[in-house]
């Protein structure tokens, strides 16, 4: 299969735009975007939507006929292989034949049981094309095969610093790091997200709230995210903690086993709050000699997926917690919003802090998928330097 080289790149990038204005709607489908382009013109675009609804090229179809658009005349760009089994819609490769479409441009290929549309339209004598575009499209849904190669949720992490590094002060205090611009941010990126992720001194020194506060989420009246709070000490009822006196049963407790069956335990579990007691594994210290208890992390992401339907979930920190999620290989997307403001107190706390690596070579390896200059800020999004796995399981598209 041939690919394009830069012609259709400009078109690639609007279906990847269109893409994502579905953003965390479509689980447990990806995110999908297609255009037909005539005479080096969009003509007609489309976008998934959500789950049961039309496929993006059956919506960049619809929008044809509407608009008058003879689609045998056009190339069809889109940003996944088109599907070429019947799910909760008809195959996207019929529509795309029975259109007369000759020509399609393809993003990223399906790994899933739903792939196989991009042979079978060559086989039909349909011209398919690669895009020079792959990797941008496969970190497009890179939750979808997150959700059909492993059993855990979507996990991005979300940080803000200084630009030493540093996201508190010795005393604990960060309020606040970044202006009210980048809060108003933040709760966007809180819209769509199933669950909340803090550690326990987040928990105790910040009093969290952990819902999403921006105006379209509560116009529209949705459900909160569930708040999990991963702690070793839990706290105690009488405790005046926002989440135990307003959201008990929204609040959940990752703690160690031998917690989890304490009479503490017992006290929240009788006002609403879950509390799930994890398994623990060895890890070397952050000094480098001894070991250290971990709790297992990707049981509880696990279970949030299995047992209480979560496919997006956020982690707010603090350090050693995101930097536990990420050297699990647990999280798929890090947003970093750094300030420029500058304590230059080694005491400060960390961005980072839990490992003890001699060279270089032993560093978390990170890539920069995109950059924001704002203005009182700069938000920069990091993926894995390593390729998701595309080996597929479970659900389709």
């Amino acid at each position: 299969m041939q690919h394009t080289g830069p012609v259709y790149d400009s078109f690639m990038r609007h279906a990847m735009d269109l893409a994502r204005r579905a953003t965390r709607q479509t689980a447990p489908n990806p995110c999908v975007g297609a255009v037909l382009v005539h005479n080096g013109c969009v003509v007609a675009e489309g976008w998934h939507k959500g789950p049961g609804q039309p496929h993006a090229e059956v919506e960049c179809l619809n929008d044809a006929l509407a608009k008058g658009v003879t689609p045998s005349q056009c190339t069809l760009v889109v940003t996944l292989e088109p599907c070429n089994h019947y799910g909760k819609t008809p195959p996207c490769t019929q529509a795309i034949l029975a259109a007369g479409i000759q020509t399609v441009v393809i993003g990223a290929m399906d790994p899933t049981n739903a792939g196989g549309g991009a042979v079978f339209l060559q086989q039909q004598g349909v011209t398919v094309l690669r895009s020079e575009l792959e990797q941008e499209c496969h970190d497009l849904i890179d939750d979808f095969l997150t959700w059909n190669t492993t059993a855990l949720p979507y996990l991005t992490i979300k940080l803000a610093s200084t630009i030493d590094g540093r996201i508190a002060t010795r005393t604990g205090h960060s309020k606040w790091i970044t202006s009210d611009e980048t809060r108003h941010e933040v709760h966007a990126l809180r819209n769509g997200m199933n669950a909340l992720i803090v550690g326990g001194n987040t928990f105790y020194q910040d009093d969290p709230k952990l819902t999403c506060r921006q105006e379209a989420f509560l116009q529209e009246n949705k459900e909160q995210p569930l708040a999990i709070v991963v702690t070793s000490r839990l706290p105690g009822v009488e405790g005046n903690h926002y989440l135990l006196r307003e959201r008990p049963t929204s609040t959940l407790f990752w703690t160690t086993v031998a917690a989890a069956a304490s009479p503490k335990a017992e006290a929240l579990r009788k006002i609403g709050v879950r509390v799930l007691g994890l398994p623990s594994k060895a890890r070397p210290n952050e000094r480098g000699y001894g070991m250290r208890a971990e709790l297992s992390l990707s049981e509880g992401l696990e279970y949030l997926r299995k047992e209480l339907g979560c496919y997006y979930v956020l982690c707010e920190g603090g350090g050693k917690l995101a930097l536990s999620m990420l050297d699990a290989g647990l999280a798929r997307e890090l947003h970093l919003h750094l300030a420029p403001k500058i304590l230059g107190d080694n005491d400060a706390t960390a961005l980072f802090d839990g490992r003890a690596p001699i060279l270089m070579d032993e560093a978390l390896q990170l890539r920069i998928t995109n950059s924001r200059l704002g203005p009182t800020d700069i938000m920069l999004t990091m993926r894995p330097a390593a390729p998701a796995p595309s080996k597929a399981k479970a659900e389709g598209k």
